[in-house]
């Protein structure tokens, strides 16, 4: 199965997951329910879901685990939910490759609203030029691929945008506010320490393939340099 309208719920609490299941389906989704840890990995790598609702405390295997591993071969957005409200918690789960986190308790509609944000999140966002090319590095709009000297580069769809933002103006200094305001449509409340978060995820993916052109500027934010590979 690979359903752009199926969504998986990974959530031991059986009140929450009915809640969680009836909204995506009033929202026009189908959706999968788990209650453990145990066979999520293996279900999403089967399955191929649209998106990814995943409780962070689970009998079997915690969520933050999950996420790391969903990472290791899939892109599908990744919703974490918890009952943990410490910034750590929330940049841990930024770091493994999570989409976007909301804490517990909840409003269903937010999560299904938060939902939507992150599959459109897939398509074009403020650029009209479908591909761009620079330092060895392809992104492809249409497509929501990156490559490296033609190798694919496995990204979330939060680093895509960062790197396309980047990529947009080399050698521009970007402010961490102007790169929040790319990476979440609708313009939510983070802290700046997520933008580093994201930036060393895409740094360390970026590094695997021989490469390191977004560069650091102390006190104001980051750049990217488009110097040849």
């Amino acid at each position: 199965m690979n359903d752009a309208r199926h969504v998986l719920v990974v959530e031991d609490e059986p009140k929450i997951a009915a809640l969680l299941r009836d909204y995506i389906t009033g929202a026009g989704w189908q959706s999968t329910v788990m209650a453990s840890g145990s066979g999520v990995v293996d279900w999403v790598r089967c399955n191929a879901p649209a998106a990814v609702i995943l409780d962070v405390m689970l009998p079997e295997k915690d969520g933050l685990t999950i996420c790391r591993e969903i990472r290791a071969f899939s892109n599908v957005p990744i919703l974490i939910l918890t009952a943990r409200v410490e910034e750590i918690d929330r940049l841990l789960g930024l770091e493994l490759g999570a989409d976007d986190y909301i804490c517990k308790p909840f409003s269903p509609r937010e999560v299904i609203a938060r939902l939507r944000a992150v599959m459109r999140r897939t398509g074009p966002a403020v650029t009209t030029t479908p591909q761009m090319r620079s330092a060895g590095i392809d992104l492809d709009d249409e497509r929501f691929e990156a490559r490296v000297r033609g190798e694919p580069l496995a990204l979330t769809r939060v680093e895509f945008r960062l790197l396309r933002k980047l990529l947009q103006q080399p050698g521009r200094v970007f402010s961490r506010s102007q790169l929040l305001d790319a990476l979440y449509e609708d313009h939510r409340i983070v802290s700046d320490r997520t933008v580093d978060s994201h930036v060393k995820n895409l740094r360390r993916k970026l590094a695997a393939h021989g490469i390191d052109p977004v560069a650091s500027v102390y006190g104001v934010g980051y750049r990217f340099d488009a110097t040849p590979p």
